[in-house]
């Protein structure tokens, strides 16, 4: 595993490059305001679950004259954790934010990444997205006892799809692993960059079932072409007519929440706009819609709250991970 990860980054590291040389060819003064300019980074690439965030966020913010020429740009790798040594090198940008949440996490962890989220400035959490694990619309497993079943008896013949080694798809099925009482380090786990690559591998039957965040596999469960199994919320959540893991009888559950964090030099000053900003953003119309759209459950957080999240989201991801043998 260790080995596909340094190939990982490696094979990501010159596009990083790329994107940060864009950042900081756009760079204004230090003086300037972050609504004059900003960039948000969107850790992984175009057309998941990160960059969507990012792109909403981009559009409610011109649209309700929050900020001007905001760009978002794309740092994909390693569970966000290229983007994430980016920005820690960005020092006082203040023109600057990025996506951050569960998947970097654990990416940070997986990855033995040198730096974390304390080397970085948190801004806000904003919300929780869950996973749903689905099958093939046509897969004999009608439901999830019958996935469980076969995982338990078969788990390298099992394959799973999902995002990048770390994130929240790969200890979910760590977790579902263990659930199945089998090693969780045995489980047959595919990872891929994005959502539609994960469909790919769905519903041409490489993988037997994937796991990533509902929104992403919607239209192809309302079409028929995937089955959902379980999601991964501990309560039942509204919109999302899927039972829980826990409600089926499993103790498995993860939150994929997803905020912002800025470069680690900014003042108290452009930190306190951007807190600004943000909250400016959630109180709009349009982020109530993106709610609904994407079923995000709202969870904002700011200040000495989301530090302390971090700090506790960190410790307890990492028992997990450790747990998992992952």
């Amino acid at each position: 595993m260790r080995q596909r990860i340094i190939g990982t980054i490696v094979g990501v590291t010159a596009a990083a490059l790329f994107a940060v040389a864009a950042i900081n060819a756009s760079a204004g003064g230090s003086g300037e305001s972050p609504r004059a300019k900003l960039t948000l980074i969107a850790p992984a690439a175009p057309g998941g679950g990160w960059d969507g965030f990012a792109r909403e966020a981009q559009h409610i913010m011109r649209t309700n004259a929050i900020g001007s020429a905001i760009q978002v740009v794309n740092i994909p790798g390693a569970s966000g954790t290229i983007g994430l040594g980016a920005l820690a090198e960005m020092d006082d940008r203040h023109d600057v934010m990025m996506v951050t949440g569960g998947v970097m996490v654990g990416g940070i962890l997986i990855n033995n990444s040198s730096v974390d989220l304390e080397d970085v400035t948190p801004i806000a959490r904003l919300a929780d997205d869950f996973n749903v694990l689905v099958v093939p619309g046509d897969s004999p497993y009608d439901t999830l006892d019958d996935f469980m079943a076969d995982l338990a008896t078969n788990p390298g013949g099992t394959a799973v799809a999902g995002g990048s080694l770390g994130g929240i798809d790969h200890l979910l099925a760590g977790m579902l692993g263990q659930a199945a009482g089998v090693d969780p380090s045995s489980i047959n786990y595919l990872a891929y960059p994005g959502g539609g690559e994960v469909v790919t591998s769905i519903l041409s039957h490489t993988a037997k079932a994937g796991l990533s965040g509902y929104n992403e596999f919607r239209d192809q469960i309302e079409a028929g072409n995937l089955r959902a199994l379980a999601v991964s919320a501990a309560e039942p959540v509204d919109g999302i007519d899927v039972p829980t893991f826990v409600e089926q009888g499993y103790d498995v559950a993860m939150s994929n929440w997803r905020g912002y964090v800025a470069p680690p030099g900014i003042s108290d000053e452009v930190r306190d706009e951007l807190v600004a900003m943000v909250t400016e953003m959630r109180e709009t119309p349009e982020w109530e819609d993106a709610l609904r759209r994407y079923d995000w459950v709202d969870s904002y957080m700011v200040g000495a709250e989301f530090e302390e999240f971090i700090r506790t989201e960190t410790e307890r991801t990492e028992a997990i991970v450790k747990e998992l043998g992952l």
